[in-house]
C-alpha cells in the first residue's frame, strides 16, 4: 500500500499564493500517477490536478488552469501543488491521491487508490 501525508495548508487572502506538499511512503512512488482534490464543507470532492508517473504530463480542472501547478519529485517521494491567485471558492480540504490508472482520467469517479488525510486551505475574501 501507499501512505500519503499532506502539508502546507493555511489561511491566505484572496489573490495570494500557497504551496501544498504530499509525502509518500510504502510502495514505489514512481509507479503511481498522482493527483490533488479538494472538498468544501457539505460539498462533493472535486478534482483539481493530476500528474503522470514520470512527472512529464499534467491535467488540470478548468477552474484552476493557469493558476495552479502540480509537480512531483520522485527522488524525494513528494508531489506539490503551487496555488496562485487564490479565490474564496478555493476554500476546502485538499487531498493528495495516488492511482494506478492514467493521470488524464483523474476527473472520473473512483480514480484514486490511496488518499491522504487532507490539509485545510482557507481563502479570505
Amino acid at each position: 500500500q501507499v501512505q500519503l501525508v499532506e502539508s502546507g495548508g493555511g489561511l491566505v487572502q484572496a489573490g495570494g499564493s500557497l504551496r501544498l506538499s504530499c509525502a509518500a511512503s510504502g510502495r514505489i512512488f514512481s509507479n503511481y500517477n498522482m493527483g490533488w482534490f479538494r472538498q468544501a464543507p457539505g460539498k462533493e470532492r472535486d478534482f483539481v490536478a493530476a500528474i503522470d508517473w514520470s512527472g512529464g504530463r499534467t491535467h488540470y480542472a478548468d477552474s484552476v488552469k493557469g493558476r495552479f501547478t502540480i509537480s512531483r519529485d520522485n527522488a524525494k517521494n513528494t508531489v506539490h501543488l503551487q496555488m496562485n491567485s487564490l479565490e474564496p471558492g478555493g476554500t476546502a480540504v485538499y487531498y493528495c491521491a495516488a492511482a494506478s490508472t492514467p493521470y488524464f482520467r483523474a476527473g472520473s469517479p473512483g480514480w484514486g487508490d490511496y488518499w491522504g488525510q487532507g490539509t485545510q486551505v482557507t481563502v479570505s475574501s
